[in-house]
């Protein structure tokens, strides 16, 4: 007797996995491992963040924001990706404690866990790992001899994210009812509105807002707590 195949958990990744926007905290970090002094790290790290002003497209600001790693060694920033993530880890406070134990309900009930994020490997890989994801689909950069050249591949940003969801349920042959999705930004809701058990994250208004109006399942976004100050 053939029994159908359980449905896929996909899972945005910043503000709703974890706590934080995980490429300019990431960022931040990065520039401290190069030794920029006080003053040239604020200036970067605003002119990155300013990469979000209303009226900018989503994708082009994810575009220009990853040219600031042309240059420098995949392997290098890969391992700044590591140290960013253990000194997270360390310090507390990175995840979502109830959204981390969704997916890992999921994994344990046979769901096949899968990350949509406008971020990066870099920072991400540590994250899917530690979490237990069994796939991230991410931003991909342009590397040529081991080193960025500061183009995207590929973003994940907005429908991209619905698009590959919507791939990965024809690739696995689930229904699209059977599947789960957890978002927390505008920008998450075709893919919530895709599968047949959305979860709204956090509190942002246009998602409560459809969430209420659908009668989808919420979270709060509880975050673990911070063990060092």
């Amino acid at each position: 007797m053939s029994t159908a195949a359980p449905g896929v958990a996909f899972f945005d990744v910043d503000e709703t996995l974890i706590t934080l926007k995980s490429m300019f905290d990431f960022y931040d970090f990065f520039l401290d491992s190069l030794g920029h002094s006080a003053e040239e790290k604020e200036r970067l790290s605003r002119d990155a963040r300013d990469l979000l002003t209303p009226g900018l497209p989503r994708e082009q600001g994810n575009r220009l924001f990853y040219r600031r790693f042309a240059g420098y060694a995949v392997d290098q920033v890969a391992e700044t990706g590591r140290r960013w993530f253990d000194h997270h880890r360390a310090r507390g406070g990175l995840f979502h404690d109830d959204v981390l134990a969704a997916l890992r309900a999921h994994r344990a009930d046979g769901v096949e866990t899968v990350l949509v994020s406008g971020s990066f490997p870099a920072c991400l890989d540590p994250v899917a790992a530690y979490a237990g994801a069994d796939r991230l689909y991410a931003t991909v950069l342009e590397a040529r001899d081991g080193h960025y050249t500061g183009e995207v591949l590929r973003t994940m940003i907005g429908d991209a994210k619905a698009e590959t969801a919507r791939a990965v349920i024809e690739e696995r042959r689930v229904a699209a009812g059977d599947c789960y999705a957890y978002g927390d930004h505008v920008s998450d809701l075709d893919l919530l509105r895709l599968v047949g058990h959305p979860v709204a994250v956090g509190t942002h208004p246009a998602v409560v807002e459809e969430a209420e109006r659908l009668g989808w399942r919420r979270l709060p976004g509880t975050a673990e707590a911070l063990t060092t100050p």
